[in-house]
């Protein structure tokens, strides 16, 4: 079974996002980049089918310019076969992105289709389920369990109202939730071997796909600060402050 995981680089969670001058966008200059932790999540799963016998190959895919290979050798680093970059300009929007994959998927042809339910930049939470709706494959979205057995994939749903567990008939889409599993640290070895493994690149005119952006931002503000809390002696004090200072009673 071949597993095909879609990767995004962004911003390091742990860095201190600043936004431009000119509010446009995110200020990227010299700031530490990274492998979405949600796509690290995925590949992790696409990497332990495989050292279970389920699946026969991993192949890792990102959208992006040149230097997204960096996130696709660090997924290679981590246990996949071989790697597909589709080099653009910019970063599409999410229905672009869609897109492509479909072209990657038609290409590929997977029984499995894994990503992150959505990048810690944009917080869109979109591609799984447009990809989903363009192949016309099943999707299990917000994962916190997955297993496969033949033909079909089982997964458990993190839910508003719980966890909810579906049925799939392969080939189908999965999207990951944080409590799937607990990514793995790179050895220097695979890091090593990574470098040797495969990487294809290929453009969006190759594929066939338009890229133009439909969504426009206009605005970029970094989040108004907070004052600091305040310790209450007593229930009673809490119950005064809520009424009469934060009037919420």
């Amino acid at each position: 079974m071949k597993v095909l995981v879609a990767v995004k680089r962004v911003i390091d969670y742990n860095v201190k996002v600043r936004v431009k001058a000119d509010q446009s966008d995110v200020d990227l200059a010299n700031v530490k980049m990274a492998l979405n932790p949600f796509c690290e999540i995925a590949v992790e799963e696409a990497v332990r089918l495989k050292e279970k016998g389920i699946a026969s190959e991993v192949v890792v895919v990102s959208i992006g310019p040149k230097t997204v290979q960096e996130q696709l050798r660090t997924a290679l680093a981590l246990g996949a076969d071989r790697a597909i970059h589709v080099e653009t300009d910019d970063m599409p929007d999410s229905l672009a992105v869609a897109k492509l994959l479909q072209a990657v998927v038609a290409n590929e042809q997977p029984q499995l289709v894994i990503l992150g339910k959505q990048a810690i930049d944009s917080d869109n939470n979109q591609t799984g389920q447009m990809l989903g709706a363009l192949t016309g494959m099943p999707q299990g979205t917000f994962a916190s369990k997955v297993s496969v057995e033949e033909g079909v994939v089982k997964v458990t749903r993190e839910v508003d109202g719980g966890l909810q567990t579906v049925q799939l008939q392969l080939p189908a889409i999965v999207t990951t939730d944080l409590r799937l599993n607990e990514p793995r640290y790179a050895s220097l070895p695979n890091i090593m071997k990574a470098k040797k493994k495969p990487l294809d690149v290929t453009t969006p005119a190759d594929l066939g796909v338009t890229v133009a952006r439909t969504v426009k931002v206009l605005k970029v503000e970094a989040p108004a600060e907070r004052s600091a809390g305040v310790k209450v002696a007593d229930v009673a004090e809490l119950v005064e402050k809520l009424k009469n200072e934060a009037k919420v009673l």
